[in-house]
């Protein structure tokens, strides 16, 4: 009874933010948003270190999906207790993977219309993670449903924001709503709701290590700096944001049922 009380507040929570994020003025996009520190050319490649470091996310997704497919073709498979849990993964890490070619084309020429792409996968991969948190904590059926609503959600607060900017008063309203807030959402069910498998405080060193990632990305130019011009902190950002994509990855590979954790 506990945890639906928890649920209930959540809901009345969200609802509120829903509604704080249309009620608010909205939030624009920073005019020197597109301006990195770390511009440098290499192998004809503009941004080099910022267009090639995505190929990290490459890798998580790729390392996700081979896993998953190998869980998939394995008919004695533990990792998940039903086999249905696994699709909000699916999303996850392809939405992963997807950041890599989505990102690597906006980083190539950084402007509005390229930025789009950008975004898509990441809120995308951020509402699958949501999506499977509910899977594991709260209820099968419930979180597989959230699925598809989650990822419709994070579609359109990217293309309500590409609108908004089309339109000459950007609003990143919906946007950041969907990139932040179901992390605290993940965040607070893992601390009301016990998972039904080992490793399930992993969620909060993936929160932790994405905090990190979007520390880097605000001292971008200190970073570069303090690196003399060595590595900037977006470069470190995507790196860091890829490591905990793995993290994910790492954590489905060693967990285990847990009756009564």
């Amino acid at each position: 009874m506990k945890t639906y009380h928890h649920l209930w507040l959540l809901t009345g929570i969200t609802i509120l933010v829903a509604i704080a994020a249309i009620v608010l003025p909205p939030v624009a996009q920073p005019a020197e948003y597109h301006f990195f520190a770390d511009q440098r050319h290499f192998l004809g490649i503009p941004n080099f270190n910022d267009v090639v470091s995505n190929l990290a996310f490459l890798v998580s997704g790729g390392a996700g999906l081979l896993f998953l497919w190998r869980i998939h073709r394995n008919s004695t498979q533990s990792v998940f207790q039903d086999r249905r849990e696994s699709w909000p993964y699916w999303v996850l890490f392809f939405s992963v993977a997807s950041v890599a070619f989505g990102s690597i084309y906006y980083h190539w020429t950084p402007d509005i219309d390229h930025l789009l792409w950008d975004r898509l996968p990441i809120v995308i991969a951020i509402a699958a993670l949501l999506a499977a948190t509910l899977v594991d904590r709260v209820d099968i059926t419930a979180g597989l449903a959230a699925l598809p609503l989650l990822v419709a959600l994070a579609i359109l607060s990217v293309l309500y924001w590409y609108w908004s900017e089309t339109q000459g008063a950007g609003n990143l309203n919906f946007y950041l709503v969907m990139q932040f807030y179901p992390i605290l959402l993940m965040a607070w069910i893992s601390l009301c709701c016990p998972s039904r498998y080992s490793h399930g405080n992993t969620v909060f060193q993936v929160i932790a290590l994405y905090a990190i990632a979007k520390l880097l990305e605000i001292l971008d130019a200190q970073i570069f700096a303090w690196t003399s011009g060595w590595v900037s902190g977006h470069t470190l950002k995507h790196l860091i944001a890829a490591y905990a994509a793995y993290w994910i990855v790492r954590m489905l590979r060693e967990r285990r049922l847990v009756e009564n954790e």
